[in-house]
């Protein structure tokens, strides 16, 4: 896939938020544009009731932009309720980056790096509860044994490294 895509798995409040936020400031520094792609298995708004964005997509509009000198954000509407897949939202949205961080998508077939906080669990998604090839490293405050290589949960120069080496060089 073009570009290539990571995704930050583990079970809520363990820290990949905080993590892709160091992964994602460690590529910046190296040079890298990153894009970053949040799965919500809820239905979010980031509309607020009576603004005229708001207001265009409750009339119907099926894409709804909106452009500012800095910025651009798209509000695009899926009718059907089908959620498009993660590999139709990068190739649609994500063509001019270097690589992909994703949040979630723990179910995906992209390579993965999970987050794991011991106190948070003992078992890890992606090898005690299933084993999920795609695994490609553990960012843990514990010390483990596993096939795949283990960061220090802060180690954010070091995960990008791996990155790096394995999809951007």
């Amino acid at each position: 896939m073009t570009p290539p895509v990571v995704s930050i798995v583990a079970k809520s409040g363990t820290g990949k938020t905080t993590l892709l936020e160091k992964l994602i400031g460690e590529l910046k520094r190296r040079g890298y544009k990153v894009g970053a792609v949040k799965h919500d298995a809820h239905r979010f708004e980031i509309d607020r009731e009576g603004k005229d964005s708001w207001r265009l997509t409750q009339a119907g509009a099926d894409t709804m932009l909106i452009t500012s000198p800095t910025k651009v954000a798209m509000v695009k509407q899926y009718r059907n309720k089908v959620e498009p897949s993660l590999a139709e939202v990068i190739a649609a949205y994500c063509g001019d980056l270097d690589i992909v961080l994703t949040e979630g998508f723990k179910k995906s077939s992209m390579p993965k790096i999970e987050v794991h906080r011991r106190e948070r669990s003992e078992r890890l998604l992606c090898r005690d509860e299933a084993h999920d090839p795609q695994l490609i490293a553990v960012a843990s405050d514990s010390d483990l044994t596993l096939d795949v290589p283990v960061y220090d949960i802060n180690d954010a120069a070091g995960l990008c490294d791996l990155i790096e080496k394995r999809y951007l060089k």
